[in-house]
């Protein structure tokens, strides 16, 4: 079964292109590594929780948009390994000329990997 990596964070609402932008360049790595597919969404029926949400878990501000993003593994152990690899990968580094900066705060990212324990799809036609 597959592994699955789990990613919210609060953009600024008028960077939705850079973090198009952002997620092409970086995405890539991704699958250069081994990640089977990778999900970039752009919030747009975020509601507020009368405890928590989405927009609160990464302190999102009126001006920002909550996107949510996922990155699915054949296995952990190739995620473990691609993962290792991606943070050590040059490209990784907004710093470095011809990469894109980062277009939101990494320190309001929430993530973590997952186990899928239940998995269900549409009959084929």
């Amino acid at each position: 079964m597959s592994y699955i990596d789990g990613f919210v964070i609060a953009v600024p609402t008028a960077n939705r292109q850079a973090f198009i932008d952002h997620a092409q360049h970086f995405d890539a790595l991704f699958l250069e590594l081994g990640a089977l597919r990778v999900m970039e969404c752009w919030g747009d029926d975020v509601p507020d929780g009368q405890l928590t949400d989405f927009r609160r878990a990464v302190q999102a501000t009126a001006d920002e948009t909550v996107a949510f993003s996922w990155v699915e593994w054949p296995d952990k152990a190739t995620r473990d390994a691609g993962m290792k690899k991606m943070l050590e990968d040059p490209r990784m580094d907004p710093n470095t000329p011809g990469n894109p900066p980062m277009p939101f705060d990494g320190k309001r990212m929430i993530f973590g990997g997952f186990q899928p324990v239940v998995e269900v799809s549409a009959p084929q036609a």
